[in-house]
């Protein structure tokens, strides 16, 4: 069974999101083995500058480096990746666990993203939309996509 990782940064505080993601969970647990890897976010200032940004995003990308596994393909969710539909994606996850292996990781950045060093080590970068949407909510929405593609995957019937 293909295992998926989700590294991502900062805990989920809202009971309407920790629901999504429980029931989402639930509903992968037929089809893969879960797991959430959440890394501590670092505190924003009121004030940034860039020299701050990098700062905090060095830390936090440290620490997402810190919890790949080598032998696990990585796919970022970055604004700078490559958008799929959802069939695509699925042939994507079917073609990842045929031809590389049965583990996949993907990395959620905090606030301010991922930097060039996480993004380097990835063997994909996707994105969802060119929309900015809060990383706590991309979770709820790499989890129904990664459903609806498996559905896809076994042909099976999902809300189209």
């Amino acid at each position: 069974m293909l295992s998926i990782h989700v590294v991502c940064v900062g805990k989920l505080k809202e009971d309407y999101l920790k629901s999504a993601i429980s029931e989402y969970t639930k509903r992968l647990s037929k089809y893969c083995n879960l797991d959430f890897i959440e890394i501590q976010d670092e505190k924003l200032p009121n004030k940034l500058n860039t020299a701050l940004i990098d700062e905090i995003k060095q830390k936090e990308c440290a620490k997402i480096l810190s919890h790949l596994k080598k032998d696990s393909y990585v796919i970022c969710l970055d604004l700078n990746g490559r958008e799929l539909s959802s069939e695509d994606f699925s042939k994507k996850l079917d073609n990842i666990a045929l031809n590389f292996n049965s583990s996949i990781t993907f990395v959620i950045g905090g606030t301010l993203g991922l930097t060039d060093a996480v993004l380097r080590v990835a063997n994909e970068k996707i994105c969802f939309s060119k929309m900015t949407f809060p990383h706590q909510l991309i979770r709820v929405f790499l989890l129904e996509q990664l459903f609806r593609a498996f559905k896809i995957s076994k042909n099976e019937t999902y809300h189209w």
